[in-house]
């Protein structure tokens, strides 16, 4: 089947409703860059907002509401699970160690329920910023990170927020409290910029949750390099907490 059929049984199969038409460029002009790789879309030289797949004239509506169901399809088969995020570092030969332990979801917690892993552990800090670009800020568990000038330090537009749990599991597929280094393998868009912090990064094993927050793996600071070379997020390793 050619590309501009392809597309153009896709749009036949949907049924373009009202409510269909509510897909903002926002939310959807996120992934038309992938979708026109994928099936030859392009923008109408004309400057109508048109687009045009092989011989096809298509309204930038139909587009959007495509787009809006691209995002959500790229959403659900992008996750990894804990098994495939283990199986990945496997294969790369990482050695790494996963404890299995109640379900976490703050420092005291986990300092009271993991037991006795040594390294370096870690709090992870999902922002955003002013013009929408979105940090992983991972530090050691009990080292203090000042909100209202860590944009300085990590190069965002202005001050940062919390990026939502909604961009949390779109970007990285995990939870609030499950929130991990490790959720980078999920951002085949490189949406996120990862930033650790230089005094986590003295530690020769570093622990981090493998996308779930009732386990923890330790793994070697040079084989966590590695596994952040092999999904091409090199990390800023920045003094964030000047400590």
């Amino acid at each position: 089947m050619g590309q501009s059929t392809m597309l153009c049984a896709s749009l036949a199969g949907r049924r373009t409703s009202k409510a269909a038409g509510t897909h903002s460029t926002a939310a959807a002009g996120g992934v038309l860059t992938g979708m026109t790789a994928r099936t030859g879309l392009r923008r109408d030289a004309s400057g109508s907002g048109r687009y045009m797949a092989g011989g096809l004239v298509l309204p930038a509506r139909f587009v959007l509401v495509m787009a809006a169901h691209d995002r959500k399809r790229s959403e659900i088969m992008a996750a990894k699970t804990r098994a495939e995020l283990l199986a990945f570092l496997d294969e790369l030969a990482v050695e790494a160690t996963t404890i299995d332990h109640p379900p976490l979801y703050t420092v005291a917690q986990s300092q009271a329920l993991r037991g006795t892993i040594d390294g370096g552990h870690t709090k992870n800090l999902f922002l955003k910023d002013k013009k929408g670009a979105y940090f992983l800020v991972t530090v050691e568990e009990d080292a203090t990170v000042d909100l209202k000038t860590i944009h300085r330090v990590i190069g965002a537009s202005g001050r940062v927020s919390f990026g939502s749990a909604d961009a949390l599991m779109r970007l990285l597929g995990v939870e609030p409290g499950s929130v991990t280094v490790f959720g980078l393998i999920n951002d085949v868009d490189h949406q996120v910029k990862l930033v650790l912090d230089a005094g986590l990064m003295r530690h020769d094993f570093v622990n981090c949750h493998p996308l779930t927050n009732d386990a923890t793996t330790r793994i070697a600071k040079d084989d966590l390099l590695r596994f952040l070379d092999a999904i091409a997020h090199p990390p800023a390793i920045l003094n964030v907490t000047g400590q």
